[in-house]
């Protein structure tokens, strides 16, 4: 309730701020290249990879350089991955939640969820964050029978270069939330694992946006899924043994 009070007696200047902040923003393509691929020698491993513009690899110029693109790459010394991508800058949770259930079973073995920011900075309320977060889940362990979900967490916005004061407070602190809510969700739900977003956002490493992440960023994150996944994959082996 206080940071609610809080944030209504800033809107004078939050609202200049982020129309400010929306012209000034450089606008970035998502990565060119497929949306889907096959890397590596071993035992099959399916993973689909959901979410916004950071899944969908804006700032980076490539989809090998991207979250996908460096997951297969990290993937493929102990396994055969196939992979798909279903991302598009400006979804939300609502947006891919709809996009998962028009999608035909993708059979994933890996699932990893990168959705939040715009929920944050759209102004999606906590409750329907978390609603349509869990319903995600859902979709992706029954409909595409993910056996272990990553899901992301939400970036520390108050870090990021391109967002001014008091903005970048105001957003640091409701992504805050909002990540501690998904931490809270995934704890519940077996096969889910929430993965802290900790990498250093120095400007050195983000896109020229100073808003998405660029490739040092890219493969750290892709390189840590890969340490969360890795003791799950004898039992997804054997899984795709049996198929």
């Amino acid at each position: 309730m206080l940071s609610t009070l809080r944030t209504m007696a800033l809107l004078p200047v939050l609202v200049p701020q982020a129309l400010w902040v929306a012209w000034r923003a450089v606008r970035l393509t998502e990565a060119a290249g497929p949306r889907t691929g096959l890397a590596g020698q071993g035992d099959a491993v399916r993973v689909l990879i959901v979410g916004d513009s950071s899944a969908a690899g804006v700032g980076v110029a490539k989809q090998d350089a991207a979250l996908a693109g460096r997951l297969a790459h990290h993937l493929a010394p102990t396994a055969s991955v196939s992979w798909a991508l279903v991302a598009k800058s400006g979804w939300t949770t609502r947006q891919v939640l709809q996009a998962l259930e028009l999608l035909p079973p993708a059979r994933a073995d890996i699932a990893v969820v990168a959705v939040g920011v715009n929920d944050v900075k759209n102004g999606v309320h906590i409750s329907n964050w978390r609603k349509n977060y869990a319903a995600i889940l859902q979709v992706l362990a029954s409909r595409h029978g993910a056996g272990i979900i990553v899901a992301s967490g939400v970036p520390p916005l108050g870090l990021f270069p391109l967002l001014p004061k008091p903005l970048r407070g105001v957003l640091g602190a409701r992504a805050a939330r909002f990540d501690a809510r998904l931490a809270a969700l995934c704890a519940e739900r077996e096969g889910a694992v929430h993965l802290p977003f900790d990498q250093p956002l120095t400007p050195s490493d983000m896109a020229r946006d100073g808003f998405h992440p660029g490739a040092p960023i890219y493969d750290a994150w892709a390189a840590q899924v890969v340490d969360v996944v890795q003791p799950y994959l004898p039992a997804i082996t054997r899984r795709s043994a049996t198929r």
